[in-house]
């Protein structure tokens, strides 16, 4: 049987996930307020920018009064520095608060222990750890993005019942039913970036928004080697950001960003090293096979989604990457095509 400590936290974690595609580049985070074994106030950070959990779950007790005989759960480590917000540990401790549960330690360097730190200096009693792997799990693109120095990448392709992803010549083939089509939409809304190459770019023409689902559009990322690609591909519309990497200049237009990497240098570790600086989270890869296996190869990705279809073959053209790198998690039906979920071993 779970302890309460776990209910509750649980509770929080569920709360969290309600910000899942809004708070990049800060991470999720969710906040429950228990007196006496009721919850008195709970909330979420909601957007990037607004106010973080801890405050939303104050604000939300009509009572302030028993907050100092009050427990709080809070999935991640409350922020000791000031950012867009004022710092949670000062906010807790403000209303007398002296019992603090958290799920994970925040890997952030401006906080990294000192939140937990300044509780505990205060005098809270302060509990580490509840339900970790689950906030490991929630968190992921964040805890990988501050370990690793680069972004959570999710490979995503389609493919044919006989293993083809394009056609010889490369032309547009709907390989993937309605459904998963809306929920390859659902997928981009809830990550921070898509990536592509210059031939899905070129052959495809995709707008690389959310359309079908209705959430916040990614930003969108197109590697173009020598800038060949010609200006009017829905990629260049100024719809939204846009950022090409290439070998040929830098130049920053609106919602159109060049970045000129070295044509000495290895090309994907530079390509990270930028989206680390700019604080990308996390990047789905809707690329061709060539991207997608280059990334698979260099062992720079965490997640697959792969669309099989049942029925549509092609008999020959583009070969799907070989998935020999991943664990299959995951497998299931999606109307006429079959998902499978791979991560990295």
């Amino acid at each position: 049987m779970a302890s309460s400590d776990e209910l509750y936290m649980r509770r929080a974690l569920e709360l969290a996930r309600l910000g899942s595609g809004f708070t990049y580049p800060n991470p999720m985070v969710g906040c429950v307020v228990v007196y006496d074994g009721q919850i008195i106030g709970e909330g979420w950070h909601q957007n990037y920018g607004g106010p973080h959990a801890e405050v939303n779950a104050i604000a939300a007790v009509e009572d302030k009064s028993l907050l100092p005989e009050s427990r709080v759960y809070v999935t991640l480590e409350p922020c000791s520095h000031y950012g867009k917000t004022p710092p949670c540990a000062d906010l807790l401790l403000s209303h007398g608060v002296k019992d603090v549960v958290i799920c994970n330690t925040d890997p952030n360097p401006l906080v990294a222990g000192r939140g937990i730190q300044k509780l505990i200096e205060a005098g809270a009693q302060v509990k580490v750890s509840v339900l970790e792997e689950d906030g490991l799990d929630l968190n992921k693109r964040f805890f990988t993005f501050h370990a690793q120095k680069r972004p959570y990448i999710l490979l995503k392709w389609a493919e044919t019942a006989d293993g083809y992803i394009a056609a010889a010549d490369y032309r547009q083939e709907q390989i993937s039913g309605k459904l998963a089509q809306r929920v390859v939409h659902k997928w981009r809304s809830e990550e921070q970036a898509i990536m592509i190459g210059s031939r899905t770019a070129l052959y495809d023409n995709p707008r690389l928004n959310t359309r079908l689902w209705g959430g916040r559009s990614p930003l969108r990322v197109v590697i173009d080697k020598n800038l060949l690609l010609p200006g009017h591909l829905h990629l260049f519309d100024g719809s939204h950001p846009t950022v090409v990497y290439n070998y040929r200049k830098q130049e920053a237009v609106e919602n159109l960003d060049f970045v000129q990497l070295q044509e000495q240098e290895p090309l994907l570790p530079q390509l990270m090293q930028d989206l680390h600086r700019r604080n990308v989270l996390s990047v789905m890869v809707e690329g061709g096979t060539f991207l997608l296996e280059s990334l698979l190869q260099a062992n720079l990705w965490d997640e697959a989604i792969v669309l099989k279809s049942r029925h549509i073959t092609l008999g020959g053209g583009i070969k799907a990457p070989a998935m020999i790198y991943g664990h299959l998690q995951q497998a299931q039906t999606l109307g006429p095509d079959q998902l499978f979920h791979y991560v990295r071993r």
